[in-house]
């Protein structure tokens, strides 16, 4: 798979991949209630968790199967392609 997560969008990831994974599991600690209507705390910190490791890896691997399938690219490669810079060339010229 091809890298498709980048910038601000593996950032947020990474920041709160984290922070849900530490509400989750200060939730199935008992020092915080997350009772959503008819969900119990357990279900929503659980929820919580995997939500949290799919950001955390999706952000950790640059890439996202969603993105892909959805047709969404935030990566953007260090090195140009070569129609880039030839395109830059001919700006420049």
């Amino acid at each position: 798979m091809e890298k498709n997560v980048g910038g601000y969008d593996r950032i947020a990831r990474l920041v709160i991949g984290p922070v849900l994974g530490t509400v989750s599991l200060a939730a199935l600690a008992g020092y915080l209630s997350l009772a959503v209507g008819p969900l119990s705390t357990g279900i929503v910190a659980a929820l919580f968790g995997l939500v949290s490791l799919v950001l955390i890896v999706t952000g950790a691997t640059q890439q996202c199967p969603l993105n892909r399938a959805l047709g969404i690219n935030t990566y953007e490669s260090e090195r140009p392609t070569d129609a880039e810079e030839t395109s830059r060339s001919r700006k420049a010229a």
